[in-house]
């Protein structure tokens, strides 16, 4: 291989930021996709090489990977798009990242943790927002509470969508809840659990949402029961319980696809300056079986910004050799600290805890 850094979809909202912050950062990534006119632009705007391939084929995703020693995969939804380039980085030895948030994305890449050892191939999904604050904070209260046998996450302040992760959501709508019960990933119905909330802002409803790190946290900390929240109003949560007979339409092709369209044409991502005045909360705690408890929460910046910061630096140092080969997360690959390396994050400890949870019912 002769080259450090594929960059796979380059040209969608996060992966231009993505570019941008490399190119500012003194890297030289190549720069790639399916479609031939953005690429081309983009490469020639930054300087940089560029390839233009689909993910159909998978001799020609290796012949392409084949002179990399890692891709970093910002091409959304990764249910569609890491699969194929997982299985072509197998075959060329090339280390894989993504920014993906998704369980099932995740999952499937654990399950490839030995063939990746043998292949001396780093597989590291989650390196946004998507899962760098809350797995790196995850780790941290399981470092001070080693027996903790519950984890609980909470994100507030998300802000505005860019079209990725919007449709990301869209596909969401299609699947019911998730929770990490006993040591498995279990489904339950749409805001399962609501508990109360202070993120430093006021008391918030906060409900469970199947969040990444329903997946991720497990191997990172090996805490068994894992539950992810998200604040919302209030008014929202009767909507979101109501949402699970509604699975079967959502995830009907032609609703997908007429979704998805929407996006297309109407979003487009936040701007700079919208992104300059957000904020984000991340909470955590712990539990262990004598009912201990340990809770911390951090600030981030907007998460975009974040993403792109964390993903150039973990693209960075996987390029050079420094993660070891096989399934890895954010915290397992850089350590807990690693989140806090980036400009306007801050970590604090916390007392107290979420109330107590209420749960979903037939009834609701």
């Amino acid at each position: 291989m002769t080259d450090e850094l594929l960059l796979y979809g380059s040209y969608g909202y996060t992966g231009a930021l993505i570019v941008e912050t490399a190119t500012e950062a003194g890297l030289s990534p190549t720069l790639a996709g399916r479609r031939a006119e953005p690429v081309e632009r983009q490469a020639t705007d930054r300087g940089l090489d560029h390839r233009v391939f689909s993910l159909d084929h998978p001799a020609v995703i290796e012949a392409h990977l084949d002179e990399f020693d890692a891709v970093l995969n910002c091409a959304g939804p990764f249910s569609a798009t890491a699969e194929p380039m997982v299985e072509a980085c197998l075959r060329t030895g090339t280390d894989y990242l993504d920014i993906t948030g998704e369980i099932d994305a995740f999952e499937a890449l654990a399950e490839r943790d030995r063939e990746a050892e043998k292949a001396d191939v780093t597989l590291l999904p989650g390196v946004g927002f998507d899962v760098v604050p809350t797995d790196c904070l995850a780790a941290y209260l399981e470092g001070r509470l080693p027996s903790s046998t519950h984890l609980r996450l909470a994100i507030d302040g998300m802000g505005t969508f860019s079209p990725g992760t919007l449709k990301s959501i869209v596909e969401g709508l299609s699947r019911s809840g998730a929770a990490r019960i006993d040591g498995e990933i279990r489904t339950v119905p749409p805001a399962w659990k609501i508990r109360r909330i202070d993120l430093d802002a006021g008391p918030k409803p906060a409900v469970t949402i199947p969040w990444g790190d329903v997946a991720t946290a497990y191997y990172t900390t090996g805490i068994p029961n894992v539950e992810t929240y998200a604040t919302v109003p209030r008014l929202a949560v009767a909507m979101l319980r109501r949402t699970g007979p509604l699975t079967s339409v959502f995830g009907s092709e032609s609703v997908q696809r007429a979704l998805k369209g929407v996006i297309d044409a109407t979003v487009s991502g936040p701007t700079a300056a919208e992104r300059a005045r957000s904020t984000t909360r991340v909470w955590a705690e712990v539990e262990n079986d004598e009912g201990k408890r340990l809770a911390a929460r951090l600030e981030t910046p907007d998460t975009y910004g974040l993403t792109a910061r964390t993903a150039v630096e973990s693209a960075r140092r996987v390029a050079a050799g420094e993660v070891a080969p096989g399934f890895q997360t954010p915290a397992s690959a850089f350590g807990p600290e690693f989140v806090l390396e980036f400009d306007g994050v801050e970590r604090e400890d916390v007392a107290g805890s979420m109330g107590g949870p209420s749960e979903a019912t037939a009834d609701d």
